[in-house]
């Protein structure tokens, strides 16, 4: 490999890594607060949350890994012009030309990996995640409830707080909990409490030993009861709303493996299979589109240019959002949705590259 080629790579390969440590740090950052929250309100279990920001950065990485080569193809050949550094490598006998080999060797690597994550690794991660959600699902109010933490069920009906528990047997020790009903506001405590299901089925709350006092909001009216066993029956769930199927239904085709994907006749895995295909497209494409969007005049000023490129990466990402909705609602034919995107930007990249090669007649004397 000659010097041009060691030192294009090794700086895209350096940039690169910067970029996706970068990236990761700031998605783990966001994700980790998400799901903190979702666990704080009680829609996942506290005790899943490094699991599903594992699981869920894996889903998240064709995408990282996609943007990170394209900025860094992108910074190396600007800082390359930006220093001057082409100027040697023009007056050597190079061109624009020669920079596709040793990004090429850099993105092709990289887009069977991200092909790899898409079809196999992402749909095993987000089975994992689903799984994780669907058992948080079945478990009753009270198994959500964790100690020294306040947990809303029911739609924020249910509001509970539990310490450990004291004796053995016992799910959890002294609890306090506030229960709104059609009429009344509720605040119940109890000494101790544990989950019993019914030979019918039912499941019930058992409290032991505490007391119970009602308040009926917008009136004097005020109860107190004490007593020494007290079950609160746990409801099963309302049905869900047309949207929050549609995002079930979405997380169940995204956890399907592939082959399972190709052998159904769905416009939803056809969208799905799309989107899964594009990825390691998208990467090669980004990676020579790089080339001629980071060739700038540097004695002009490079936000614009970097402003540029980073609307055309912004568009590309987007049309295959698009294309993949299209396909899910009928709109588009699998067999032109699949490579259409691709095909625009590839021809865009081959016009710019000919742009910036293309030499221009010098002008007439006098003129």
């Amino acid at each position: 490999m000659s010097l041009f080629k060691r030192s294009v790579t090794s700086e895209i390969m350096s940039h690169g890594g910067v970029v996706v440590s970068t990236l990761l740090i700031v998605w783990l950052s966001v994700l980790l607060v998400r799901l903190l929250g979702d666990a704080a309100q009680g829609d996942i279990g506290a005790d899943v949350v490094l699991g599903l920001a594992t699981f869920s950065s894996i889903t998240a990485l064709p995408v990282i890994l996609s943007v990170s080569l394209f900025i860094a193809v992108l910074t190396t050949v600007t800082r390359s012009y930006r220093e001057s550094e082409m100027v040697v490598w023009f007056a050597s006998g190079l061109s624009l030309k020669s920079w596709m080999n040793p990004v090429l060797r850099c993105a092709v690597p990289l887009a069977l990996l991200i092909a790899f994550l898409t079809l196999f690794a992402s749909p095993w991660a987000y089975g994992q995640i689903e799984e994780y959600r669907e058992r948080f699902q079945q478990r009753s109010d009270i198994s959500k409830v964790s100690v020294g933490q306040f947990i809303e069920t029911e739609g924020g009906n249910r509001v509970f707080f539990a310490e450990a528990p004291q004796q053995a047997g016992d799910e959890l020790g002294h609890i306090v909990a506030r229960v709104l009903d059609n009429e009344w506001l509720s605040v119940i405590t109890a000494e101790r409490a544990y989950v019993q299901t019914e030979d019918n089925g039912d499941r019930f709350l058992v409290l032991g030993e505490g007391h119970r006092y009602d308040l009926k909001p917008g009136t004097p009216e005020f109860r107190l009861f004490d007593f020494e066993k007290y079950g609160v029956r746990l409801e099963s769930k309302d049905a869900l709303s047309p949207t929050a199927m549609r995002e079930v239904v979405e997380r169940r085709i995204k956890a399907r493996p592939t082959e399972q994907l190709m052998r159904d006749e769905t416009d939803d895995a056809r969208s799905q299979i799309m989107w899964r295909l594009a990825m390691p497209l998208a990467a090669l494409n980004l990676a020579l589109l790089a080339i001629p969007l980071g060739a700038v005049n540097p004695r002009l000023g490079r936000s614009g240019d970097l402003l540029i490129a980073g609307l055309v990466g912004l568009l590309y990402m987007n049309l295959i959002n698009l294309s993949r909705g299209w396909i899910r609602g009928g709109q588009l034919d699998f067999g032109i949705g699949v490579w259409l995107v691709h095909a625009i930007f590839a021809a865009l990249m081959a016009y710019m590259m000919w742009r910036k090669l293309r030499v221009k007649a010098p002008k007439p004397a006098g003129k």
